[in-house]
């Protein structure tokens, strides 16, 4: 909420990225930032890589959009990263909206 209110909605993606990380920085929070996560296919890796924006605690993954307003698509990256990484719990955020959004995913 810290990194809406102080920059509003209007800006790329990557801003809203960067600052989020000095904000999750300044309080401490434990974070890793677009680790690259391979996709397996029938136990078989693809050549393909996903990278979720943020991973917290070993445990949440954190999606972050600068849209004017989220979608099925952007629900659906997130339940994949879920599934990529084993984690049980998702947030997606969206600041490109006059109020910041943000849904929770539990898997």
């Amino acid at each position: 909420m810290e990194v809406h209110r102080e920059l509003g909605c209007g800006f790329l993606e990557a801003v809203y990225q960067e600052a989020l990380a000095l904000e999750l920085t300044a309080r401490k929070i434990p974070f890793q930032r677009e680790i690259e996560l391979s996709v397996n296919y029938k136990h078989q890796p693809l050549k393909a890589i996903y990278k979720p924006d943020f991973l917290r605690y070993k445990s949440v993954v954190i999606e972050t959009k600068a849209l004017s307003r989220l979608s099925s698509v952007e629900e659906s990256h997130l339940i994949n990263y879920l599934k990529v990484t084993g984690y049980r719990v998702g947030l997606l955020i969206n600041f490109g909206a006059q109020s910041l959004e943000h849904q929770r995913f539990v898997r």
